[in-house]
């Protein structure tokens, strides 16, 4: 499984109801423009049967993140312009869109290096099972909340992670796709 594809087996089900959904698209008009039968969206989407890679690389295509309108670039920019550790990914690919100066103080590559690349090799534990528990709290309704969650410090060659309480927010993009804004809480204290 590529880096890309690393966290669709949880996530890929809800992330395509949820897009369906929001985007007025019903069963049987998504499996026909992905070469499927309708019963087979419905397996995706309920969790009991997963796509193959053909048609997992058609759904991520169709789902991954786009920020291409001024809308869209202008989040861009206030992340990259904040003032506090914060970065934002593809909600489906964990790609980074974007990242803010204090965010990549710990990194030892630069932004560029990460852009359009998945983050999710760099996850410590605490993201792990908090990305796990995602589907339990609600994440892939429409109206999603925000998750908080501890992760502990983790070192790559790249970057590192701090320990710290993490805010994600699930931000809808101009054409229905979904990136998630993933923020430090208060510091946890020393």
């Amino acid at each position: 499984m590529t880096n890309e594809t690393a966290v669709l087996a949880s996530s890929l089900g809800p992330s395509l109801r949820r897009w369906r959904v929001l985007n007025r698209v019903k069963q049987q008009a998504l499996a026909r423009d992905l070469g499927v039968s309708q019963s087979r969206i419905s397996r995706w989407e309920s969790g009991q049967a997963e796509p193959d890679a053909f048609d997992r690389q058609k759904i991520t295509q169709l789902l991954r993140a786009r920020p291409e309108t001024a809308s869209d670039r202008a989040l861009l920019d206030l992340v990259t312009q904040a003032a506090t550790p914060v970065h934002l990914v593809c909600d489906l690919t964990h790609r980074l869109l974007a990242a803010s100066p204090a965010r990549t103080k710990d990194w030892r590559v630069s932004v560029a290096d990460l852009i359009d690349t998945p983050l999710w090799r760099f996850a410590s534990e605490g993201i792990k099972v908090a990305e796990n528990g995602l589907e339990d709290s609600g994440w892939f309704e429409p109206l999603g909340p925000d998750i908080v969650y501890l992760t502990e410090r983790a070192e790559f060659a790249e970057l590192t992670i701090p320990e710290s309480r993490i805010r994600i927010s699930r931000l809808a993009l101009s054409d229905g796709r979904f990136a998630r804004l993933v923020r430090d809480e208060a510091p946890l204290p020393a």
